[in-house]
C-alpha cells in the first residue's frame, strides 16, 4: 500500500552508499522497522479501553471510534507526511524506486482517509460505514500489492513485508467485524 511506514530513518540511510543489492537485503534492518506500524492499533486499543471504562462509551462503540481515528485517521495523515514529505525514504523502507508519482498519489489517498477518519469523532452512522468500506477497499488493495511483490520479487523491507502488511490485512477485518456487531446484532 500503503505505504504507510511509521519509521523515517535518516536520508543518509535511505539514500545507502550507490550498491545495488537483491531487494529487501539492501539494508541492515532493526526489528522496530518492522513491527512499529503496529503502534497504531495499540493505540487504538488504549484509547477504546478509555473511551469504555472512563467515559462509558459502549464497548463495540469505543472499539470502532477508536480504530476509525487512529488506525485510518491517524495512521492516514502519518501516512501522508512520510509519502509527500520523505518520499524517498518511505521508498527505500518498501523496497520501491524513489522518484515515483505514484509516491504523491499515495500520500493524498492516505491524507484523504486520515481525514474521515479524523472526522468520525463528529459524524457517526453511515459516515463510519462508508469511511470503512473506503478504508478497507484501500487496505486490502495495497495488501495484496504487498503479497504479490513479496512473491515475485522477494521484497522482505520492512514497509513492505513487516507490520504494515499485517495492518494492511488486520484493519479491515477489524473495523468489518466492528461494524457488523453494531449494526447486525
Amino acid at each position: 500500500m500503503t505505504a504507510r511506514s511509521t519509521r523515517f530513518p535518516s536520508d543518509d540511510a535511505a539514500s545507502g552508499s550507490g550498491d545495488q543489492k537483491p531487494v529487501g537485503q539492501d539494508r541492515d534492518y532493526r526489528v522496530q522497522d518492522y513491527i512499529q506500524p503496529l503502534a497504531f492499533p495499540a493505540g487504538a486499543i488504549v484509547l477504546a479501553l478509555a473511551l469504555s471504562t472512563v467515559w462509558n462509551m459502549a464497548l463495540v462503540d469505543a472499539f470502532l471510534l477508536s480504530f476509525l481515528v487512529v488506525t485510518v485517521g491517524i495512521q492516514g495523515i502519518w501516512a501522508f507526511l512520510g509519502h509527500y514529505f520523505r518520499a524517498e525514504t518511505v521508498a527505500a523502507l518498501i523496497g520501491w524506486p524513489a522518484g515515483n508519482p505514484f509516491q504523491t498519489e499515495i500520500a493524498f489517498a492516505n491524507l484523504a482517509f486520515g481525514i474521515l477518519g479524523l472526522l468520525c469523532v463528529v459524524y457517526r452512522g453511515e459516515f463510519w460505514i462508508a469511511t470503512v468500506i473506503g478504508i478497507s477497499i484501500f487496505l486490502l488493495g495495497a495488501a495484496s500489492v504487498h503479497i504479490r511483490n513479496i512473491r515475485e520479487q522477494g521484497n522482505l523491507n520492512p514497509a513492505n513485508a513487516g507490520g504494515i502488511l499485517v495492518t494492511d490485512i488486520l484493519t479491515p477485518i477489524v473495523l468489518l467485524g466492528l461494524l457488523a456487531l453494531r449494526y447486525l446484532l
